[in-house]
């Protein structure tokens, strides 16, 4: 066998999250795409569900040109329909957005065809299983049109990689109808794994002794964890994003990753050069002081230290109780002569901006005393069941001027139309001087990825695929002086979490001017080393493996 690595030449990829912002799977693929479009030219395709037919997408300009003799043979001979356009992002790919509801009327037979053909069991599904399978089944016949169409053979090495289980049975329709393409299937979390994390079970203590078909059950997530167990095991080539979930993989799933495929990003989304950086940075800390500082009736000022987390609402899974316990700590901490602001940047259940809020920024004039309930600027649809609010609560966080801690609750998607704000989340998070992400389960994490990229400080934990890799590059556990703290964490340490976090951020707190400095820089490097020029090559490692596992099928 030769010892030159196979390439793909035409790549597939399918994930609920083409031109779909909705995750991380999204940055994932969006960031990575530039990096393959320059190698191979218009031959690698994106394929996402269709959720914006009669409405525009501002994440894909349709073409009626490109691929135009294919779309209309497969509307006309195949009964498939599709759009076919380009992916608004670097690089700007190839997507195909397949419209899938006409195959809902044929979605007992997909699943009889999935029992029949790979052991799926869909028999207790319920939610957003009908709507994946449905949209997954589709796309696999997407592609196998697509390869007949043009004649491709077996010699044009195609490579098909689906994303997280809702794209599985797209991987096990092209090995079965379509064998000539390699398959690759990615999970970025189990699915059993974060129902036991987000259900309150030890993950990890008693991992070693959890059954995945069992625990599946339990859960409630039996047609999920089917459909993905028994993709992984079907596939090529099996992968998933770091050393922990790997674990995950193989105890839960019973088959250990080919290749961990580590999630990469590109820069491009940070301000250039340092001119642009600087007054970013400068816009964004003033808007957070201002909103701040009328929401509470305080003065704080450009020397206060700003801290903030974010990321979806998942209360334990990432860390949001502990970041919280760990801010209030601040607030009786004697040692703690700086003023403190902390921002939880985390989509929930909004309604609308507050108007006061509003009306106050607005005006030339200062409000006085601050505003009713100063923890939080977005109105919320049910405030008496959200679970931040209910920490705050039950730690009488109450923001009151002449406190020296400040915790101010963003419940909304932070898109540059808020109502309060109006900036992306890119454009405020550049303002901070240290992040926390504190995670109980995190694959990945690209949210302290993001935070170093803008030369942020941040602090994680060594459950998050993050944490560990940057524990890797030191060689040991890593400090905030190499611009990631990242903190041991287990089932049942959340006092020690909390307290390192608190000593963490005080420590910060007190560096000068040119210990700052030289955080920061050591943030920098960090993201530098995360970037897809260095992690590109574990991808093409997978192609590799499940090329050559196509060749070997293929001659028996």
């Amino acid at each position: 066998m030769s010892n030159k690595m196979l390439a793909p030449s035409y790549i597939f990829e399918t994930s609920w999250e083409v031109c779909n912002k909705v995750g991380g799977i999204y940055t994932v693929l969006s960031t990575r795409a530039k990096t393959l479009q320059d190698v191979l030219k218009d031959k690698c395709f994106f394929i996402g569900p269709d959720f914006w037919i009669g409405k525009k997408n501002p994440l894909f300009k349709e073409s009626k040109t490109l691929l135009k003799s294919w779309r209309e043979y497969a509307q006309e001979s195949e009964d498939l329909k599709f759009r076919v356009g380009r992916w608004q992002i670097p690089g700007e790919p190839i997507a195909i957005l397949v419209d899938f509801n006409p195959f809902f009327t044929e979605r007992n037979n997909i699943f009889g065809w999935a029992w029949e053909n790979y052991g799926v069991n869909s028999l207790n599904a319920y939610g957003d299983y009908d709507d994946s399978l449905v949209f997954s089944w589709a796309a696999g016949r997407v592609i196998e049109s697509y390869f007949r169409y043009f004649n491709l053979t077996e010699k044009d090495n195609v490579v098909f990689q689906a994303h997280e289980w809702q794209t599985c049975l797209a991987a096990m329709y092209v090995k079965k109808y379509v064998p000539e393409v390699a398959t690759i299937f990615t999970t970025h979390a189990t699915t059993t794994g974060r129902s036991i994390a987000g259900n309150g079970k030890p993950l990890y203590d008693y991992f070693f002794a959890y059954n995945g078909d069992q625990m599946a059950s339990e859960l409630g997530v039996e047609a999920k964890h089917s459909v993905e167990k028994n993709a992984a095991l079907a596939v090529d080539c099996f992968t998933t994003v770091s050393d922990i979930t790997d674990r995950e993989c193989k105890q839960l799933l019973t088959r250990a990753s080919d290749v961990i495929l580590m999630n990469g990003f590109e820069n491009d989304f940070v301000p250039s050069p340092a001119t642009a950086f600087n007054e970013r940075r400068k816009s964004a800390r003033a808007s957070m002081l201002k909103v701040a500082n009328v929401l509470t009736g305080s003065k704080m000022k450009d020397d206060t230290l700003i801290v903030a987390t974010g990321g979806r609402y998942e209360f334990k899974n990432k860390g949001i109780d502990v970041f919280v316990d760990a801010v209030n700590r601040l607030r009786f901490d004697e040692n703690l002569t700086r003023p403190v602001l902390a921002y939880i940047f985390v989509p929930a259940w909004m309604r609308e901006a507050r108007s006061d809020l509003k009306q106050v920024l607005k005006a030339s004039t200062k409000s006085k005393g601050g505003l009713t309930n100063p923890r939080i600027t977005h109105e919320l649809h049910e405030p008496w069941n959200d679970r931040v609010l209910d920490q705050m609560n039950y730690l009488n966080i109450q923001n009151r001027p002449e406190e020296n801690v400040k915790i101010i609750f963003v419940p909304c998607y932070l898109d540059g139309n808020d109502g309060i704000f109006n900036k992306l989340y890119y454009d405020l998070i550049i303002g901070a001087d240290i992040t926390v992400f504190p995670s109980y389960y995190e694959p990945w994490g690209y949210t302290p990825t993001e935070s170093v990229a803008f030369h942020v400080p941040c602090i994680t934990t060594d459950l998050a695929g993050f944490g560990l890799w940057a524990n890797s590059l030191k060689g040991a556990p890593s400090e905030i002086e190499d611009g990631v703290k990242t903190i041991h964490r287990s089932d049942y340490n959340f006092e020690e979490v909390s307290e390192a976090i608190a000593q963490t951020i005080l420590k910060y707190s007190k560096f000068d001017d040119a210990q700052v400095k030289a955080a920061r820089k050591a943030a920098e490097r960090v993201a530098e080393q995360a970037l897809w020029k260095h992690f590109i090559k574990y991808y093409y490692e997978a192609y590799d493996i499940a090329l050559r596992k196509r060749d070997e099928r293929l001659s028996q």
